[in-house]
């Protein structure tokens, strides 16, 4: 029995990804698309990640945990995005079963990590509004730092839990998947044991890891917004919202698209649907991140238009 089964989980040594070769019509178009949305993301964050260095009035802690978001959102765009490109131009698109796994653990990880620090900017956004007088002493660079490894890694240990319940499973054909990389929901579909147990370990690392970020989210705006109401002037409420605008906005699209994604029963699956929601997820929403930051950012414009006058001013 056992070396039967150990014949069984090595009989698939790599997988064939699908991606987009149910619409070939639209390949060309679907390529230009996706490599005009990935050099946006990488370029839009390399650049407010430069902003944030370069002027030394964002070196606070919101602009620390930003910059780390923005690295966060390469990292996540680039653990799909270049596979999938590269696979436009392959007419059988392969990947081995440990960068299957590879894959998804640094795609999950690096997920997961967005997630806690997007955490950590709302505990800073609460520190600023309702406790602004001790400001600097809560939120002291030590503090930061420290928050910012924790988010590394409890995002990387979750999804280690993760790859460990799903790639243990036997794979013995079909070898297909039907999508454009490693996700859970279309690899478990082709798991030939029973994946009830990576299932309950999935769900419930997903639950822990969304839960605790959202308690700890909700927690924080609440005590936001009374702080936000006691204030008497029109003018600085509209300014303190603004601080948070941007960072619910943020929050609302990756909580929202992973939450569909990951937490919902088997039945309710369709590939077709989820492969334009993994688009969105994790192409759209990281190059969306900076554009919304930017937009409803003073600080941020200005150090931006400092930088281009100095420019011109050099040419």
């Amino acid at each position: 029995m056992s070396s039967e089964k150990t014949q069984n989980s090595s009989s698939v040594t790599m997988f064939i990804l699908l991606g987009f070769a149910d619409h070939p019509e639209i390949q060309v178009m679907l390529f230009v698309i996706f490599l005009s949305i990935y050099l946006v993301t990488v370029s839009w964050n390399l650049a407010l990640i430069f902003l944030i260095r370069r002027d030394t009035r964002l070196h606070t802690p919101m602009y620390f945990f930003l910059s780390n978001l923005s690295f966060i959102d390469i990292c996540y765009s680039s653990t799909v995005a270049p596979k999938m490109l590269t696979d436009f131009f392959r007419k059988q698109k392969t990947i081995s079963f440990l960068g299957c796994a590879t894959q998804f653990f640094f795609f999950v990880g690096v997920g997961f990590t967005e997630c806690f620090i997007l955490t950590a900017m709302a505990y800073d956004r609460y520190a600023a509004i309702s406790r602004p007088l001790l400001y600097t002493v809560i939120m002291s660079p030590g503090l930061c730092t420290r928050m910012v490894v924790g988010a590394y890694v409890g995002g990387f240990l979750s999804s280690l839990i993760q790859v460990r319940s799903i790639f243990r499973l036997d794979f013995c054909g079909p070898n297909i998947i039907n999508h454009f990389f490693c996700d859970l929901p279309p690899v478990l579909a082709l798991a030939c044991s029973d994946i009830f147990l990576s299932q309950v370990v999935n769900f419930l690392v997903v639950a822990i890891v969304a839960g605790t970020s959202c308690v700890i989210l909700l927690v924080s705006y609440a005590y936001i917004v009374s702080a936000v109401l006691k204030i008497r002037s029109v003018e600085g409420r509209r300014k303190a919202f603004n601080t948070c605008a941007s960072h619910l906005m943020v929050v609302t699209l990756l909580f929202g698209t992973a939450l569909f994604m990951y937490l919902r029963p088997n039945s309710s699956y369709s590939f077709g649907r989820d492969k334009v929601v993994s688009v969105f997820y994790s192409l759209v929403i990281p190059m969306l991140n900076p554009l919304i930051y930017t937009l409803r950012n003073k600080e941020i414009k200005d150090a931006l238009r400092k930088v281009l006058e100095k420019k011109k001013v050099f040419s």
